[in-house]
C-alpha cells in the first residue's frame, strides 16, 4: 500500500470575512455590525456555516467553526493556532554544554518556572476567552502553541517584549519480515549478544499515529525483570484501548498530543481514541520495524505469511502520538519532540513532514527543522522520511543537514503468481490469494456479461450483489473491470471482493478496462481469502479477453448463450526472492533539496541513505478502517518512505548500542559512506522514474546508497559535526543573516564565520553553483582498532575537475585527518553531474563520499 492511500488532509482552506468598522456587513450570509470591541450576531450561526466564502491560500492554515470564533479578540471569523517561541532559554540551553545542562529537580523547577511565565504573559497582553494555550514547550525550545480566535492576537503577540519567534501551525502528512536479512541487520545480530538483545538499551522514539499494545511485534520481552534504561524518564498515559499494562517491557513509555487537532475540531475522541492507542495502523506498522519482536508470525486472512522482525528487535518504544487519519499538526509534533527528548529517548524516527514549504528566508530554520537540531544537540539521532513525491525533482521535504532523511527501495521479494486458460495459456498476474480448488478449470465470465442489465458496466464495477445473476455466477470466476486511473481507491478493491464472495462465483479477476498498462509490482496490495487475480499487464489483458471473446458464444443481441472460457487461478502467498538489488521506487521524493519556498536549490544532499520501503509488512491496528480490504487485520503489508524510515531508525539503534559514545554526525557519517551503490557484481543501482522507466540512480535518487548494516558498525572513519558548526553553516545559508538565526536558534552567529555551506563537515559534497575554483575540507576521524593506511580514489563528476590532496594518509585510532577537495569546472553545464572520492584503507575498510556539483561557469583568467 502506497502511502498516498492513507487518507489524509494536505491542504487546508482558510475563512475568510470583511473586516470593517461601523458598518452592517452581509458577508456570507451573516448580518453583524461592529460596535467598538464586539460584534452583534444577527443571523443564525447556521447560516454563517453553511454560506461561508473559502478561499484556498498557498500555506496550509485551520479551519475552526464554532459560535466563539465571533466572540473572539477583535471580529474574527477564524481560529488559527500559533507557535510563539521567547527569548528566555530552554532547559536545554544552546549557551550550555551538555555537561552543564540542568537536570532532575532543577530541570523540573525550571520548567514548573518557565510554564508559569507563560501564563502570566497570555494573560497580560491577551483579553481572557480570547485564546487557549494548547501547550508550553520548555525543554528543546521555551515556549508556547496558542490557540487563537483572531489575527489581531498573533499581531500583539509578535509584537510583544520577550517574544523571539511566532510562526502560523501547519499541517503535517505521514510519508505512508525479511527486510532485517536483506539489508544485513540480522547478520550483525550475534555480535550484538543475539537478535533478542540486538538495540537493548536503547530507546527509540517514535513520534507517528500511535500503538497497538496487543499487537505480538510488542508482546513483553521473555525476560520479565527487564526494566527500562536508566536514562529513560518517560511515562505510560493510559487511556481508551491502551490499558496501563500496555507499557510491558517493549514499550516503555507512552504519550499522546493531539490539543491543535482538538482545536481544529479535527480530532474525534470516539474515532481517533483519546490515549496513545493507533487508530490508524500507520504508526503500529512503522514501530514493528523499527524494534518489533524477533520472529513475529505474520498471520493475515488466516495465511502464515512468515516471520517479521524489527531491526533492533531488543530495542524499547516510546510512543508519542502526534497524527491521525486526518493528518496532524506541527505544533503537536513539536510538543511530542520537545517531550521526546526530555524524557530521555536515544533515536527519534519522524514517518511525517510538513506538507507545504515554510516561508522565510531558508527551509532550515523552520521551528520543527530548529527544534530537531536542538535535538542533535542533545545526543538524540533524528530520522526523517524524504517523501512521497518521486520521481519529480525537489519533491524532498526533509531538508536540514543534521537529520538522516530517508528515501525508499524496492527489496528482492516478489510475490507472483499465474493465471491458467483452458488453452494453455498462463498469464501473469498478482494478488496475494488462495488458488481455485484443485486442479479443476472454472468456467470464466465477465461481469457485465452475468448482471441484469448485460450492457457496459451494467456490473455496476462489481460493486452490488444484487445486480447479478445468480444462477449465471456460481461457481465461475468472475472478469471485473477497473479504471487505471481510479486504481489508488482501494475501497473499490474492497468491494469486489466482497461482492464476488457473496454472489458464489469460484474466484475474480481484475483487470483494466481500458489501458491495462499498469506495473503491478508497484501498487498495493493485500491478502484475500477469495482466489483472485489481477492481470494489469497490457498485452496479458488483451490475451485473456481475445481467449474469452473466442469461447464465448453470443445471440444476435450480444447476450451470452454459452460460456466456454475456463481458467485456474494458481496460488499467490508465497513469496520468492531473486538476489535483486533494490531499486529506488518511483514514489520516493528526489533531490536537489531546496533553500526556501523559492525552490533555490542548496548545497546539502538530500536525501541521505535508501532503504526498503515498498511492500514491507508490519504490525496493523484491527480498528483501522484507512485500508477497508485489511480491517479487523493484525498485519498490512505497506509502501512508502514512512517504511524505510523506520529500517533506519533501528540499524541507528544498533549502531548506538554498539558505539554509545558517537554522535548523531558520526552515525549518520558510517551510515552514509558505507552505503552501497551497486549490486554484488559491480552494476550500478538503478532509479525508477515515469511509466516504468528504469536509470542509473544519482545520490538525488538515493542519497549515498543503500543502508549496508555491517559495514556501517564497522565503518573505519567517520566525520562529526558539532553544533557551532551547524550555527555557522545556518549563517552561511543566502539570504540568511545574524538576526534571522537568532529568531530562529537563538543564538547569534559564532564570530567565525562559514564562507559557503559546503564548508560543513558533512560525509558528502554538494555544490550548486560551481563558478570557477571552490575548495572543501573534510576531517576524518579513526574510529578502526589499528593504524590503517587510506588511499584517495576520485571519480569526478562530468565537466569537473577533482584533486585532493593527501591523497594518501595513515591514520592512528582515535585520530584525526584533514582532506582538501578542490572543485574546478572545465566544462560549464546546465545540470547537476555526480562522482564520489572514495578513500579505501589496507585493513578492508572503503569510505564513499558523494559529489553533485552543478558546474556554473569558468572564471576568466
Amino acid at each position: 500500500m502506497a502511502d498516498s492511500s492513507i487518507p489524509s488532509l494536505f491542504a487546508d482552506v482558510h475563512i475568510f470575512t470583511k473586516r470593517q468598522s461601523d458598518f452592517t456587513n452581509d458577508n456570507c450570509g451573516l448580518q453583524y455590525k461592529h460596535t467598538g470591541s464586539s460584534i452583534e450576531v444577527l443571523e443564525s450561526f447556521a447560516q454563517l456555516c453553511s454560506h461561508t466564502v473559502a478561499m484556498a491560500f498557498p500555506k496550509p492554515s485551520l479551519v475552526f467553526c464554532s459560535v466563539l470564533t465571533f466572540l473572539s479578540l477583535n471580529c474574527g471569523v477564524f481560529a488559527k493556532v500559533y507557535m510563539v517561541v521567547m527569548e528566555d532559554d530552554p532547559v536545554v540551553s544552546y549557551k550550555a554544554s551538555r555537561k552543564n545542562e540542568m537536570r532532575g529537580v532543577e530541570a523540573q523547577k525550571y520548567k514548573e518556572m518557565a510554564t508559569s511565565k507563560h501564563d502570566v504573559f497570555l494573560e497580560s497582553f491577551l483579553p481572557t476567552g480570547s485564546y487557549k494555550k494548547l501547550y508550553s514547550y520548555t525543554h528543546l525550545l521555551n515556549g508556547f502553541a496558542v490557540h487563537a480566535k483572531s489575527e489581531k492576537a498573533a499581531r500583539i503577540l509578535s509584537g510583544a517584549k520577550g517574544v523571539r519567534l511566532i510562526q502560523e501551525d501547519i499541517k503535517m502528512a505521514k510519508m505512508t519480515t525479511y527486510t532485517p536479512k536483506y539489508i544485513g541487520a540480522s547478520g550483525v545480530w550475534p555480535q550484538l549478544g543475539g537478535a533478542e538483545n540486538s538495540g537493548d538499551g536503547i530507546v527509540i522514539a517514535m513520534i507517528d499515529t500511535g500503538i497497538d499494545p496487543k499487537n505480538p511485534s510488542f508482546g513483553s520481552f521473555s525476560d520479565q525483570a527487564k526494566s527500562p534504561p536508566p536514562n529513560f524518564k518517560g511515562m505510560c498515559r493510559s487511556g481508551d484501548r491502551f490499558p496501563p499494562e500496555s507499557c510491558n517491557g517493549k514499550i516503555v513509555g507512552a504519550r499522546w498530543f493531539a490539543r491543535a487537532g482538538q482545536a481544529t475540531g479535527e480530532f474525534n475522541a470516539t474515532l481517533h481514541y483519546a490515549s496513545p492507542y493507533d487508530p490508524d495502523g500507520h504508526g503500529s506498522h512503522t514501530a514493528s520495524t523499527a524494534a518489533g519482536n524477533f520472529h513475529t508470525s505474520v498471520i493475515s486472512r488466516g495465511y502464515n505469511f512468515g516471520y517479521a522482525s524489527g531491526m533492533a528487535p531488543g530495542a524499547r518504544l516510546a510512543i508519542y502520538k502526534a497524527a491521525y487519519p486526518f493528518g496532524g499538526y506541527m505544533s503537536d509534533v513539536i510538543a511530542a519532540v520537545d517531550q521526546a527528548v526530555e524524557d530521555g529517548v536515544d533515536v527519534i524516527s519522524l514517518s511525517m513532514a510538513p506538507t507545504s514549504v515554510s516561508s522565510g528566508p531558508a527551509s532550515f530554520l523552520n521551528l520543527l527543522e530548529t527544534q530537531l537540531l536542538l535535538a542533535t544537540k542533545a545526543g538524540v539521532s533524528v530520522i526523517q522520511a524524504a517523501g512521497n513525491g518521486g520521481p519529480d525533482v525537489s519533491s524532498v521535504v526533509s531538508f536540514s543537514p543534521w537529520i538522516t532523511s530517508v528515501a525508499a527501495s524496492t527489496t528482492d521479494r516478489k510475490y507472483n503468481k499465474s493465471i491458467i486458460t483452458g488453452s494453455g495459456l498462463a498469464l501473469s498476474c498478482g494478488g496475494l490469494s488462495p488458488p481455485t480448488p484443485g486442479e479443476t478449470m472454472y468456467p470464466l465470465a465477465l461481469a457485465d456479461d452475468v448482471s441484469i442489465a448485460n450492457t457496459t458496466d451494467g456490473s455496476n464495477g462489481c460493486q452490488d450483489p444484487k445486480v447479478f445473476i445468480r444462477s449465471l455466477v456460481q461457481g465461475k470466476v468472475i472478469i471485473c473491470m477497473i479504471v487505471s486511473s481510479n486504481y489508488y481507491q482501494l475501497d473499490t478493491f474492497a468491494g469486489m471482493i466482497d461482492t464476488i464472495q457473496k454472489i458464489g462465483a469460484a474466484g475474480v479477476v481484475i483487470t483494466d478496462r481500458y489501458t491495462g498498462d499498469i506495473d503491478y509490482d508497484y501498487q498495493p496490495i493485500f491478502p484475500t481469502t477469495l482466489p483472485s487475480a489481477m492481470v494489469l499487464n497490457g498485452v496479458d489483458m488483451m490475451n485473456l479477453m481475445e481467449y474469452y471473446g473466442n469461447n464465448t458464444a453470443r445471440d444476435n443481441d450480444g447476450g451470452v448463450i454459452t460460456f466456454g472460457a475456463t481458467v485456474r487461478i494458481l496460488e499467490g502467498r508465497r513469496a520468492s526472492y531473486s538476489g535483486e538489488r533494490p531499486e529506488v521506487a518511483d514514489y520516493s521524493s528526489r533531490g536537489p533539496n531546496i533553500e526556501n519556498a523559492a525552490m533555490e536549490l542548496a548545497d546539502v544532499l538530500k536525501p541521505n541513505v535508501m532503504a526498503p520501503g515498498h511492500h514491507i509488512w508490519g504490525a496493523w491496528s484491527p480498528t483501522s478502517n484507512a485500508l477497508p480490504e485489511i480491517q479487523g487485520e493484525n498485519f498490512a503489508i505497506l509502501s512508502g518512505t514512512s517504511m524505510s524510515t523506520p529500517h533506519v531508525a533501528g540499524v541507528v539503534a544498533l549502531i548506538k548500542q554498539r558505539h554509545p559514545r558517537w554522535s548523531p554526525a558520526m552515525i549518520m557519517s558510517a551510515i552514509m559512506t558505507t552505503a552501497d551503490v551497486t549490486d554484488r557484481s559491480g552494476r550500478p543501482l538503478m532509479a525508477r522514474r515515469d511509466v516504468g522507466a528504469m536509470v542509473a540512480a544519482t545520490p538525488f535518487d538515493m542519497g549515498a546508497g543503500a543502508i549496508n548494516v555491517a559495514r556501517a558498525l564497522d565503518p573505519g572513519l567517520v566525520l562529526d559535526v558539532t553544533y557551532r558548526e551547524y550555527l555557522q553553516f545556518l549563517c552561511a545559508v543566502p539570504g540568511v543573516d545574524d538576526a534571522a538565526v537568532r529568531r530562529a536558534v537563538g543564538a547569534s552567529c559564532p564570530s567565525t564565520r562559514a564562507r559557503w555551506c559546503t564548508d560543513l563537515n558533512t560525509p558528502s559534497v554538494t555544490v550548486a553553483s560551481l563558478v570557477g575554483s571552490r575548495r572543501v575540507e573534510r576531517r576524518v576521524y579513526s574510529v578502526g582498532g589499528e593504524n590503517e593506511t587510506y588511499m584517495a580514489y576520485v571519480r569526478a563528476p562530468d565537466g569537473v575537475a577533482v584533486r585532493v590532496s593527501p591523497d594518501e594518509f595513515t591514520i592512528a585510532p582515535g585520530e584525526a585527518a584533514v582532506l582538501r577537495i578542490v572543485l574546478n569546472t572545465t566544462a560549464p553545464g546546465n545540470a547537476f553531474s555526480f562522482g564520489e572520492v572514495v578513500l579505501r584503507g589496507d585493513k578492508k575498510h572503503s569510505v564513499r563520499i558523494p559529489l553533485a556539483v552543478y558546474p556554473a561557469a569558468v572564471l576568466s583568467p
